[in-house]
Parts: structure tokens; C-alpha cells; sequence
């Protein structure tokens, strides 16, 4: 049996050798890569923090000793010595979260994988545990170099040496990288504690020599190594970023040296106040294919082949792909235009604008906010910045959005990737909140384009924009197939289908074009008419939309978003404004967080599924109950049963 199937909890390891955990580690990246290699998921990362977390729980009590990790993607190694050796399932429906999760286990704390936020949370569990009389108990927070950048971390450290008496140790696990190469001043300073020869010369000679003298003379070296002011920080300059805060610093320690990091955290769990402990990893350690990609160092991963590390599968041209050649196409079309994002470069498709325009691109770290507000000042300047955002973190950045651009009219363009339902990486990366928060700014004009033509389209009409906000937002995955449009309206609106009848005027945002159409499809089966519409831009809301619904007898709203506050809601309270009494369904997800779970699996359990809707449809037009079914038509189309849908009117 290997050490890692004799692993059931934390306090297992401590019966373990030195030499076993070395044969651990070994056993656990090995583990990683066959398993990861099967679902996808985070690799590098985790491969980066193998030593690391052994360390951790061999000298922390998990759950009494609280570890936090800062967004959570690195927690896989975490998982396994907790209790959860079954990945077949990771980051599928029933299996494990491709992040701590509580419902999971006990040991598991932060859920959310937003970065630079596991700092404030150490400094609130830290004082409650010395108000309510557990102060002897310690809190762990793991932060990546990369979550540096962000500010909630500096705020969070002001405030954490604010108050010393606490048990509290920050481990920094310094890779060099957030997602890609970690940018900026405070990765500067840390490449160059890491280069730092004299540093390195002089650690490793004092180790061999304190080494001769046995016991004693480790743990006086221990002392030398983890003083703050001592002489190699002196000659390093390592303290100086931390000197001024008042906090204890260790470091650096070599990040894949068990018996060094054992030492220097036990060091740092006896010192009765916050300490911050910097250790050096390697992202991708132990797998060769990941330390050969240059990008990322597998980041994050598909199905790989886990010998070759080559990706498993056909790929199609995703959302992005297609946004990251059109900015470029742009670009050359437009000097004015220049890039932004918040250390995703390459996963928001930046990377080819940078390569073709390396001066006219910014990549600000883990810093949303600044990202959005430093964007409104170089619109002031005379620029047309495109932010290139996950959707779920523009959540970070709404004031500035509102405040920064907004108010002050900047014509800033935001392209929101990954929006609506993401699937396998759950609650926290959803992007399921950017409609409904955005379309209440002031002057904002928002674009949800249905396939790779719309995207090209919208992008370039959201550009050319330069005295408001403008969003772009598109889903994760592939791109859908080009849905022409049978006519297009004066202001823009796509008329995608015509009923005979104009009952049912079906509004479908963005991706839900498809599913709209299929929905008008079902309907005619059942003899209802079907209008189906794609505003292109929901905000503000287009005046053909008004004039439409005033003609069908109800409207039908369709979003990746949630329904409550979201696009359907501004149409029927815009109708409501123009005096039309058209009844309106405001269909999208619902206001809950949303586990991981593929796609589709998330969208039939919403009822955003064709047949559900149309069910729910027909029983709104018919008035009560859906009549018995008809067998299929000639198309092969399943007749419409079920229960009766609820109708919202106006105002309700």
C-alpha cells in the first residue's frame, strides 16, 4: 500500500519519517498528474505546493489551526490530506470542487476563489478567536505572490500589524507567477530576493556549517535565517517591504525543502504574533510538460495525455479566440485603442493584441479596481481602453465602473468573458451578475452578441463609442454557429424568426438566441406564434422591443443571468413606462450560487431548457391547463405537456 492510500487525516502524517514525506510528495504529484490528467482542472499550481501543505498540516492542528488559502485553486494537495482521495469526479457534479468547499469537509474554510482576500479573512477569524477565549489557537493564511498585487492585501496587512497579539502566520508561496508571469513592483522586488545571489551563497553555506554542529547548531541557524533584520536579509535587502509594517519575516525558504519548511513554520508558530513566512516554489514542480509551457505552466488544464501532457479532444474556436483577433484587426484600424486586463493576459485573449502592439497593452496584476479606474483616466487622456475581464470579477471593480467611467462619461470598453453559467469551477466564477449590476450605471450600453459574427460586429460598434461605458460579454467554450438574422431593425434589433400569429414575442440575449428559436420552434408545433428577437445591445432597451411586445400577447425573456433585477426586468418596467400592458416572463437563473456541475446539467435544472419553457409557454397562452397532448409532428418534434406556467403581468 502506498503512504498516500494510509493518509485518512492531517494527524496521519505526523507518525511519518522524514523520509516519508519526501516519498509522499513524490507519491502525491504522482497521483495529481494521473488524475488531473482525466478531468482537467488546476495542475500547475498544485504540482508548485505538494511540500508545502505537507508541511502545513504536519505542523498546524486543521481544523482547530484554520488554514486559508487565498483562491483556492492550489487546495487539491490540501484535499488528499484531509480525507479526499476520490478525484474521479473532480469539478463534476457529485464530485469533488476544484476549490475548498465547507460542505465538503471541516478542514475547508474560504470558498471563494476571488484573489487577495484570505488576509482580511486571517484577520477577522484571528480576533475573534482572541475575543471569545481560543487564542491559543493559530490561523494560517496561504497567499500567492501573485494575490500581492491586489490591494485588499496591503489593507489587509496595515490592519493585521495594527494588533500583534494574535497567533497569526501569512505564508507567501512565491512562484513567480498569478496566472501567468506576476507583474509590476512588488514581483520585481520578490524576483529579486529569489535571484539574489548573495542570498543564496550565504544561506546555503551557513546551513552546511550550522549542520556540523548537530542540534544546537540547526536551531541557532534557524534563528539566523528567520530574523527579520539579520545579517543576509541585511545584505538582500529582504525585509525592507515588510519593515515598515511591523511584521516578522522569514524567509526565503526553499518551498520543496520539507525539513526547511517544518523548521521555519514551527519557528513561526511559536512566536505569539503575526508572522509572515516567504517561501520560494516552483508552479508545474516534478512534470516536465508543464515546466516547458512557457504560458502558464498548465494553469489550468482540459484532458491531457499525462505522459506527453498534449491535449486530449478536438478543439473548436472559442469566444474568445474570436474576440482576441478581432481587438487585434481593430488595433491596426485604430492607434487610440490600447488593452487592459487584471493578470489574465492570454485566458482573456489578450495575448495577440501584446504581441502585435506591445506598448499599447497593461497588465495591472490582480487589481480590478485600478484596472477600471486607471482605464477612465486614459480615456481622459485620449485613449479607448478595452478592459478585458472574467465576468465574475468585474463584481470587484462596480463602484469604479459606476464612479470612475460612468460619472465622468469615459468611453471605456469592457469585454466580459466567461459570463453566465461556467460550469465546473462553481459559485464564485459563474458569471451570473454582470447583467443585473451593470445595466443599472447611468449611460451604459450593453452588447450580448449571439454568435462569431455578432461578437466582431459589437465589439467594433462598442469601440467607436467614446463618451459612455460599453460591455461586451460572451460565455465560456466554443462559439455558436452564425444565426442570421431575417431582418434587422432600424435601431439595430435582429429579427430572428416571424410567427404567422404574433402571440409570443421571445426575446433571446446573447447565447439564448438558439435556445429562443428553439423554443419558437415547439410553440408552432403546438400552433402558437413566435416572435424571435435579438436586441444585440439589451441596454438601453431598444424602441422596437417596445413596439413589438405592444403587438403579442406576452413576452418571454430569456438571459444567462439571474432573473431577479436582470435584463426582463428593465424590459417590463420600460414597458410599463411606455403604457404597454403586454404580460412579460422574465426567465434566467436563479438567484442562488450555483454548485459545479457541467452546463447543461446547471441549465436543465434552471427550466432553461427548450421543452421546459415551451411547456410553461403554452400553458401561459392557452390560459389554464395545456390541453392533451398531439403525437409529434413531421419534424419530429415532441408535443408540449405538463403543468401550468405562471403568468407575470405588468407591475406584479
Amino acid at each position: 500500500m502506498s503512504l498516500l492510500d494510509g493518509i485518512s487525516g492531517p494527524r496521519d502524517l505526523d507518525a511519518l519519517t522524514p523520509e516519508q514525506l519526501e516519498q509522499l510528495a513524490t507519491e502525491i504529484r504522482s497521483f495529481l498528474v494521473e488524475n488531473v490528467a482525466r478531468t482537467g482542472g488546476h495542475l500547475g499550481p498544485n504540482l508548485g505546493v505538494v511540500e508545502l501543505t505537507i508541511a502545513l498540516h504536519r505542523v498546524f492542528d486543521s481544523p482547530r489551526d484554520p488554514i486559508i488559502f487565498d483562491t483556492g485553486h492550489q487546495s487539491y494537495v490540501h484535499k488528499l490530506l484531509t480525507g479526499r482521495q476520490d478525484f474521479s469526479a473532480l469539478r463534476a457534479r457529485g464530485g469533488l470542487a476544484g476549490y475548498p468547499q465547507r460542505s465538503e469537509s471541516e478542514h475547508d474554510v474560504v470558498e471563494s476563489s476571488h484573489a487577495s482576500s484570505s488576509l482580511s479573512w486571517a484577520d477577522g477569524v484571528s480576533r475573534a478567536f482572541g475575543r471569545t477565549g481560543r487564542g491559543d489557537r493559530h490561523v494560517v493564511a496561504v497567499v500567492g505572490d501573485g494575490a500581492l498585487t491586489g490591494g485588499m492585501t496591503w489593507e489587509a496587512l496595515n490592519n493585521i500589524t495594527d494588533d500583534n497579539d494574535r497567533n497569526l502566520v501569512i505564508v507567501v508561496n512565491d512562484n513567480g507567477r498569478s496566472y501567468a508571469p506576476t507583474i509590476g513592483g512588488m514581483a520585481r522586488h520578490l524576483n529579486r530576493v529569489r535571484t539574489a545571489e548573495a542570498y543564496r551563497d550565504l544561506s546555503q553555506r551557513s546551513s552546511r556549517m550550522a549542520g556540523r554542529f548537530g542540534a544546537v547548531g540547526r536551531a541557532l541557524y534557524r534563528g539566523v535565517r528567520g530574523g527579520t533584520h539579520g545579517f543576509l536579509s541585511r545584505l538582500t535587502n529582504n525585509s525592507s517591504l515588510y519593515s515598515n509594517l511591523d511584521i516578522k519575516y522569514l524567509g526565503p525558504i526553499d518551498g520543496h525543502d520539507l525539513s526547511a519548511l517544518v523548521e521555519t513554520l514551527e519557528l513561526a508558530k511559536s512566536y505569539g504574533a503575526p508572522v509572515l513566512v516567504h517561501t520560494i516554489t516552483e508552479k508545474g514542480r516534478g512534470y516536465q510538460p508543464a515546466l516547458d509551457d512557457e504560458a502558464d505552466q498548465f494553469h489550468a488544464v482540459g484532458r491531457i495525455d499525462p505522459a506527453t501532457g498534449g491535449a486530449l479532444g478536438a478543439s473548436s474556436p472559442g469566444w474568445t479566440d474570436v474576440f482576441a483577433d478581432e481587438l487585434v484587426r481593430i488595433g491596426e484600424q485604430q492607434p487610440d485603442v490600447i488593452a487592459m486586463t487584471a493578470a489574465m493576459l492570454r485566458p482573456t485573449g489578450l495575448a495577440p493584441f501584446a504581441e502585435r502592439f506591445p506598448e499599447r497593452v497593461y497588465d495591472v496584476g490582480i487589481a480590478e479596481q485600478h484596472a477600471v479606474a486607471s482605464a477612465a483616466g486614459l480615456a481622459y487622456g485620449g485613449l479607448h481602453p478595452v478592459v478585458a475581464l472574467y465576468s465574475t470579477f468585474v463584481n470587484r471593480a462596480f463602484d469604479q465602473v459606476l464612479m470612475d467611467v460612468a460619472l465622468h462619461r469615459a468611453g471605456v470598453t469592457f469585454v466580459l468573458d466567461r459570463s453566465g453559467v461556467t460550469g465546473p469551477d462553481g459559485p464564485s466564477h459563474h458569471g451570473m451578475w454582470d447583467l443585473a449590476l451593470l445595466h443599472i450605471v447611468p449611460r451604459i450600453r450593453l452588447a450580448a452578441p449571439r454568435d462569431e459574427a455578432r461578437l466582431r460586429e459589437e465589439l467594433r460598434e462598442a469601440v467607436a463609442v467614446d463618451d459612455a461605458p460599453t460591455v461586451v460579454r460572451f460565455p465560456k467554450g466554443s462559439v455558436a454557429e452564425d444565426i442570421p438574422a431575417v431582418e434587422r431593425l432600424e435601431d439595430g434589433v435582429d429579427v430572428l424568426a416571424r410567427g404567422d400569429v404574433e402571440d409570443v414575442l421571445i426575446v433571446g440575449i446573447g447565447p439564448f438566441a438558439s435556445l429562443a428559436l428553439e423554443v419558437a420552434a415547439r410553440l408552432r408545433a403546438q400552433g402558437i406564434g413566435a416572435t424571435v428577437v435579438d436586441p444585440r445591445w439589451v441596454v438601453p432597451v431598444p424602441a422596437s422591443i417596445v413596439e413589438l411586445s405592444a403587438r403579442h400577447r406576452l413576452v418571454i425573456t430569456l438571459e444567462d443571468g439571474i432573473r431577479v433585477g436582470g435584463i426582463g426586468t428593465r424590459v417590463r418596467q420600460v414597458l410599463r413606462e411606455a403604457g404597454v400592458d403586454t404580460a412579460v416572463d422574465e426567465l434566467g437563473l436563479p438567484d442562488e450560487f450555483l454548485d459545479h456541475a457541467s452546463r447543461e446539467q446547471i441549465l436543465e435544472d434552471a427550466g432553461l431548457t427548450p421543452a421546459k419553457i415551451a411547456q410553461d409557454v403554452v400553458a401561459q397562452v392557452l390560459g389554464t391547463r395545456v390541453p392533451v397532448a398531439r403525437p409529434e409532428d413531421s419534424r419530429g418534434l415532441p408535443a408540449v405537456t405538463g403543468p401550468v406556467g405562471r403568468l407575470h403581468a405588468p407591475g406584479r
